[in-house]
């Protein structure tokens, strides 16, 4: 699909670098450049898209969705919105703390919760980009899972009466959006990929660099040897290297990228990524503000337990 990108960016490297690009300096710029432009023209087109769709979900039609699903397949609802909703946890948070406020139950809430950070469109056309449609879908597939998961069984635990009083007290639906027009919601996605990628630009500058870096100084032996698909303990480590970080699935992508072809497992690399993403501390710190401690234990042992599953399962398939 972007051969015609990778011969431009080799040539520009070459020709206005001087510098070969089998070597490490040369390797590290191409790997740069190339994913730079690959992942702005999937986000604008892919963002356009989906932010048009998203605009038919508004939060208070949302609410009425899901008020009228019960059990499982309320679960499956929220994570399946969870996917048009914003890049990272930490925006994730506000829409989670209003289904709340709106009486939806819990488990359900934290279904999407989970689910909305991991996998999201830009997420899915990357992935699918850089490591074809079967790794993509499956990927969205195990993110869907873990969040159906982990709001069934934090459902079991009577959660609610690990909140704090306050969360009742907001006023997250009252206001009702009419019904928008097509040139309205054309507007809304232009405006939505420019407010997006305002947003993210640094977390992708800053993931790519990672990952160039990676992509061309890091020692392969090393990393296929403590970090390979047939050392199990290193999606372990995966997990708790990513929990103290904080960055959106696309800052991480392009890093998961250098470490899979530094010999890194897939199940690991997509592993750190959902850690990153999915149970980053300042969003634990922004969770604090509506639960208790005890219950934010709970979210994070039982999101870090599927992640684990999948990190696993992603080494045994590929």
């Amino acid at each position: 699909m972007f051969g015609w990108l990778d011969q431009l960016v080799t040539l520009m490297v070459e020709g206005w670098f001087h510098v070969p690009v089998e070597s490490r300096l040369g390797g590290s710029i191409h790997f740069f450049f190339y994913d730079t432009v690959k992942i702005a023209i999937l986000l604008s087109g892919m963002i356009f898209v989906i932010s048009y769709l998203r605009s038919y979900f508004q939060p208070q039609k949302t609410k009425a969705m899901l008020e009228k699903i019960h059990g499982p397949k309320a679960h499956v609802a929220a994570s399946l919105m969870g996917i048009i909703t914003p890049f990272c946890s930490c925006s994730s948070v506000p829409i989670f703390i209003g289904f709340i406020e709106a009486g939806i139950p819990l488990g359900v809430t934290f279904s999407f919760l989970v689910t909305s950070p991991i996998v999201n469109e830009a997420a899915f056309a990357v992935l699918w980009a850089s490591f074809g449609w079967k790794v993509a879908f499956t990927y969205a597939g195990m993110g869907i899972v873990i969040g159906v998961l982990s709001g069934m069984m934090i459902s079991r635990f009577k959660p609610e009466k690990y909140l704090e009083k306050e969360v009742f007290k907001g006023q997250a639906f009252n206001k009702i959006r009419p019904d928008m027009t097509q040139k309205e919601r054309l507007a809304y996605a232009g405006e939505h990929v420019a407010d997006i990628l305002k947003r993210i630009w640094l977390f992708l500058l800053i993931g790519i660099g990672i990952g160039a870096a990676i992509h061309g100084w890091a020692p392969e032996e090393i990393l296929a040897k403590y970090a390979g698909r047939d050392n199990p303990f290193s999606v372990i480590v995966a997990v708790l290297c990513g929990v103290p970080l904080y960055a959106n699935a696309i800052g991480t992508i392009p890093i998961a990228e250098a470490l899979i072809n530094k010999g890194v497992g897939l199940g690991t690399a997509l592993s750190f990524m959902m850690a990153v993403t999915a149970l980053s501390v300042p969003e634990m710190v922004l969770l604090r503000k509506v639960m208790k401690p005890r219950l934010i234990a709970v979210f994070v042992s039982t999101a870090s337990i599927g992640i684990l599953l999948v990190g696993f399962l992603f080494n045994w398939l590929f």
